[in-house]
């Protein structure tokens, strides 16, 4: 006879698998319309009023962080914006535009009592410009740009003069953290690393960020600052494809500064320039089918992976300090921007394989926890940062929102509505 423990043991096992199998059937529209109902309950925990040195709404990704960050309140304020509040990506870029010094330098976190200085300079990830292009183009109106358009080239021209390599015509971070992906192995992380990598991910961004200035300018009457910006982004382009792509491998690789050689590490910072559309269509459709999909690289039993598989350095570890875990683990922003990637080079069918593996990871932590973590194992779907130590006064899991909230606008572009491609025009 069995004892109720091992009764209540197997009743537990056959709840999770019934909730498991319940769950890998559900069908998209279904997953899609609980996904919405879901983050719809807590997406306003990610927005904090006006207070002391944020003058005006800001974003943050909520959960074990409360500091507004540059690209998770540029990504977050996408969402919004196509959730009928563009208001709050142009709330992102006000604040950080009032932050702008003398030199050009505006910080990548910011808290009510002022930027946090860390890791060098940090210089906030090239987003600014797109930010406000994707705001005033959602709000029908430019005019707001015009006082801090000063502004805005000058952080254009402190980039250059910190993260710009002359020699190759191309951008790098100052240290691995400063890219956001924070120990990505295809860059410095570690303080005692001096070296210095020209940056696929880095070069890309800041592409886009020409042509947004190039757009800004246009919109405001300033021709010639227009033609400067587009000449500026085009002449990156070209470098990007000259010096980052090796044909012989169909991939996008870092440079070592120091030797000019290829960095041949293929992660999540490899495929940025596919989001930009920089590679041929069948040059780019080589590298996904040989990398993306490869389940020996990036794809895994539960979406794409931050690194390849095949990486000596790959593993799906619990950390969150010194810094998150971007050496395998499925992040939902890495697979937003893969998803674009693959919007861009024909294959909607794997942008729909993506929801239906990253969906029942994030509702199974919806349904826990009325919140989600920042990533998971991509071996196992087992939820990992922030750890379940990490609580709030009344000893419940904090979680993570942020940009997690973009899989919403994923799932509903595998479910027939319009692709969220971020597209920047100039």
């Amino acid at each position: 006879m069995l004892t109720s423990k091992v009764l209540n043991i197997g009743l537990i096992s056959l709840a999770i698998c019934f909730s498991s199998c319940k769950q890998e059937g559900a069908d998209l529209p279904s997953m899609k319309a609980e996904l919405t109902q879901r983050f719809g309950a807590i997406r306003e925990k990610v927005i904090r009023p006006a207070e002391g040195y944020l003058k005006h709404e800001y974003l943050i990704p909520a959960g074990f962080y409360k500091q507004m960050w540059d690209w998770d309140g540029y990504f977050m304020g996408y969402y919004w914006l196509n959730n009928g509040r563009p208001d709050l990506l142009q709330s992102w870029a006000l604040n950080l535009m009032e932050g702008i010094d003398e030199r050009g330098y505006v910080c990548g976190c910011a808290t009510v009592n002022g930027p946090k200085v860390m890791h060098g300079s940090f210089s906030m990830k090239p987003f600014l410009s797109q930010g406000i292009v994707l705001a005033s183009e959602a709000l029908g109106d430019w005019s707001w740009v015009e006082p801090w358009y000063e502004k805005t080239c000058r952080a254009l021209a402190f980039r250059d003069s910190t993260q710009y390599d002359a020699n190759y015509g191309l951008y790098f971070w100052e240290n691995g953290f400063q890219s956001g992906a924070d120990n990505n192995v295809a860059l410095n992380y570690y303080a005692g690393d001096k070296r210095s990598f020209l940056a696929a991910d880095c070069s890309t961004m800041q592409l886009r960020e020409f042509k947004a200035q190039a757009r800004i300018a246009k919109e405001l009457g300033r021709s010639e600052d227009a033609k400067y910006y587009a000449k500026r982004a085009d002449e990156l382009s070209a470098a990007i494809n000259k010096h980052l792509w090796c044909a012989e491998d169909a991939c996008y690789y870092n440079i070592d500064r120091s030797t000019g050689a290829f960095y041949k590490r293929v992660s999540y910072s490899s495929f940025w320039p596919l989001f930009e559309s920089l590679a041929s269509k069948s040059d780019g459709q080589k590298m996904l089918r040989r990398h993306m999909f490869n389940p020996k690289e990036m794809q895994s039993p539960y979406g794409f992976r931050t690194l390849s598989a095949s990486d000596p350095d790959y593993n799906n570890k619990n950390i969150i300090k010194p810094f998150s875990n971007w050496q395998g683990p499925v992040w939902i922003i890495a697979n937003y921007i893969y998803s674009v990637c693959l919007y861009n080079y024909g294959f909607a069918d794997k942008a729909r394989w993506q929801c239906e593996k990253l969906a029942p990871l994030v509702l199974e932590d919806l349904r826990k926890y009325n919140t989600t973590h920042e990533c998971w194992s991509a071996e196992t779907g087992e939820p990992l940062s922030p750890a379940f130590t990490y609580t709030d006064s009344d000893g419940r899991f904090i979680g993570f929102i942020s940009w997690n909230l973009l899989l919403e606008l994923m799932m509903d572009s595998a479910t027939g509505g319009p692709k969220y491609l971020m597209e920047i025009r100039y």
